[in-house]
């Protein structure tokens, strides 16, 4: 079985009329399946293009990239969306949810081109709100959730249409420190129960201490490429953590 990942001397080069931006130089790197990999270095170190790049969000300008054997490249604009609908799943810093819609019609939002029942499609989605602790509040619009439970729904649309791969993109940028850990409690579950690779950028190295492996980007380059024999426990860093009083946030930590 290929490796999940391959990456092979990839570039990414932006020009407009007159600057011209290396975001990528030359990346060769694998991850395999079950890994759960932070993304660290400073602002235009290449991090979040190289995500967009795993991602299929952005094509590189040279180099090869597989993703489970398939050769990316090769794909047509349609053929590249359908892979990217089926293998991966996105979260971001700001939830990216629709504001005037609930969390089960966020939640749907990537079966939109959905072939069998709405009712499937439906309890599908109610299913991953759950899983997340959040059946109660699928007919919530986002302004009335606090910022962990947005992030838990934007997990939940992720994982909807059970992908093998997660890419989060400073997923915890916008939380507070507990909510943060909740997230981090939360990906490590779904990597070591249900398998799936995950792959993170973050600016924080106490979150990044979260991940199986870290890699450091500077300057369009892999500038350094570690395992973590260890990696810290969330869910037992939940635990020492003391409660915050707002009684809102105790229901939502319990869930976890």
């Amino acid at each position: 079985m290929p490796a999940l990942i391959q990456i092979q001397g990839v570039t990414k080069v932006y020009r407009t009329s007159d600057v011209v931006v290396r975001a990528l130089r030359g990346i060769t790197l694998t991850i395999e399946r079950g890994e759960f990999v932070a993304l660290m270095g400073p602002s235009g170190s290449g991090k979040s293009t190289f995500l967009n790049v795993v991602g299929c969000l952005d094509r590189p300008t040279s180099g090869k990239y597989l993703l489970d054997g398939f050769d990316v490249g090769r794909l047509t604009r349609n053929q590249l969306a359908a892979l990217r609908n089926k293998k991966i799943g996105f979260v971001f810093q700001n939830f990216n949810l629709l504001p005037r819609t609930t969390a089960l019609a966020n939640v749907e939002l990537p079966m939109l081109y959905w072939r069998g029942p709405v009712m499937d499609r439906r309890q599908r989605a109610l299913a991953a709100l759950k899983m997340m602790g959040l059946a109660e509040y699928a007919d919530h619009h986002p302004n009335q959730l606090s910022g962990g439970q947005q992030q838990r729904v934007a997990i939940a649309r992720a994982l909807v249409n059970r992908p093998e791969i997660i890419l989060a993109d400073e997923p915890t940028g916008a939380l507070d420190s507990r909510t943060s850990i909740e997230i981090m409690a939360i990906f490590q579950r779904l990597n070591r129960e249900s398998g799936i690779t995950l792959m993170m950028v973050t600016h924080e190295p106490d979150i990044a201490a979260h991940a199986s492996r870290i890699i450091r980007f500077r300057d369009g380059r892999i500038l350094d490429d570690r395992r973590i024999a260890v990696p810290r426990d969330a869910a037992r860093e939940l635990i020492e953590m003391p409660l915050v009083e707002d009684a809102s946030h105790q229901e939502e930590v319990a869930v976890l």
